[in-house]
């Protein structure tokens, strides 16, 4: 049905045709079903339903207490958790803010948090300075060893040993390769920290089973759910159930700490992208996504590019293009001039500034959803490298 408003019309089908038209390889973008678009696109938007299931602010709130319930319910399903041992909070906007809920939640203001530096792979509300992370509270950096550009748990032990955080965050936004949950549960031990886990890019590996899961080990899981969980853009906040009550503080963190009402159509449509995660088609997918990195990686060390730690063990590959005398900001613009999306990103020990970076970002999601296999993935990594060094 044509829209009344041609102006927005138009350009939604302009972006239509660019996805079509595009090689996508931004490893925090998906493609969603026509029935999480329905559902985004539902009458659910016009409800407002401050608070949660059974206590509500406004009436008129029945129907959509069965789709907030559908979607926990869904969530515990997919991550095969007991609702006796977890809560999980499904009203998070989006992942900045279900983060920035676990610190309301859990921490005073000042309080030592040590995550992953942003150049190492972190995200930006891992505590670093110009996120709010950072203002209110100290970050304690940690990063990645550099000889083999991959976690050094040693020397992660040393830093939370001396520095005595409360919280350790462990889960990353640009590091491709498996975390061992249970190494950073016994550091987190150690010091008395809480372990809070940002699965937000493995998601969909994990749901998948193609990923470890960090549930065992971990106080808190906070993940997006449209990278490789392929839904809308939102987040869940998985929390363990003990004595601490930190299901009931991060709870009131979120509403009334931060938001007012949730986006009903949104916990709808994350509820239908739990469902179809739960598919066998969704496990072959999970598992297609890592080969897929994995032979791109390969194909392009092959090429003469150096990878960051020589390869990937999820959808995602960080490419030093500054070894060949590019800079992650002409990359990029290079690759986008041949129909190929990438963004550019800091490598681990970077001299560059963030801004023009020496290093660019792919990841295999969302050319996974659209059918790609390993056979395209030798032909990309030839496009990718042509288009370089033209």
């Amino acid at each position: 049905m044509a829209m009344k408003d041609r102006e927005i019309e138009k350009l939604i089908k302009a972006e239509e045709v660019r996805q079509k038209k595009s090689i996508n390889l931004i490893a925090s973008e998906n493609y969603v079903s026509k029935d999480v678009l329905t559902a985004l696109g539902s009458v659910l938007t016009n409800k407002y339903a401050e608070g949660y299931p059974g206590r509500r602010y406004y009436k008129g709130n029945a129907i959509v207490d069965e789709v907030e319930n559908l979607c926990v319910e869904r969530a515990f399903k997919l991550f095969k958790l007991d609702p006796k041992d977890w809560h999980v909070n499904t009203q998070a906007l989006s992942g900045s803010p279900a983060n920035l809920s676990v610190y309301l939640g859990l921490l005073e203001k000042g309080d030592k948090v040590m995550g992953m530096s942003l150049d190492h792979g972190g995200h930006l509300t891992h505590g670093h300075k110009v996120s709010i992370t950072g203002k209110f509270w100290t970050q304690v950096p940690y990063g990645v060893s550099k000889v083999t550009e991959m976690l050094d748990y040693e020397e992660i032990r040393a830093i939370a040993k001396r520095e005595q955080p409360k919280m350790i965050i462990a889960g990353y936004t640009a590091y491709p390769r498996v975390v061992d949950w249970k190494k950073m549960r016994e550091i987190a031990d150690e010091v008395n920290a809480y372990l809070m886990v940002d699965m937000s890019h493995v998601a969909g590996l994990v749901a998948g089973l193609a990923y470890p899961a960090p549930f065992p080990y971990a106080d808190i899981v906070t993940t997006t759910t449209h990278k490789t969980l392929r839904g809308p853009r939102g987040a869940l906040i998985f929390t363990r159930k003990d004595s601490r009550e930190l299901d009931k503080k991060i709870d009131k963190a979120v509403f009334p700490g931060l938001q007012g009402g949730p986006h009903m159509n949104q916990t709808a449509a994350i509820a239908v992208a739990l469902k179809e995660a739960l598919s066998a088609d969704f496990k072959k997918y999970a598992k297609q996504t890592i080969k897929n990195a994995q032979v791109l990686a390969k194909e392009l060390m092959a090429l003469g590019w150096r990878v960051v730690s020589n390869g990937t063990d999820s959808h995602l590959i960080l490419v030093d293009v500054a070894s060949q005398g590019l800079d992650g900001k002409d990359a990029s613009d290079k690759l986008e001039n041949a129909g190929i999306i990438v963004n550019k990103n800091g490598i681990p020990f970077d001299t560059r500034p963030p801004v023009n970076p020496s290093g660019i970002r792919l990841g295999t999601a969302g050319e996974t959803t659209r059918g790609k296999e390993e056979k395209d993935m030798v032909l990309l990594a030839k496009k990718i490298d042509k288009a370089l060094r033209a």
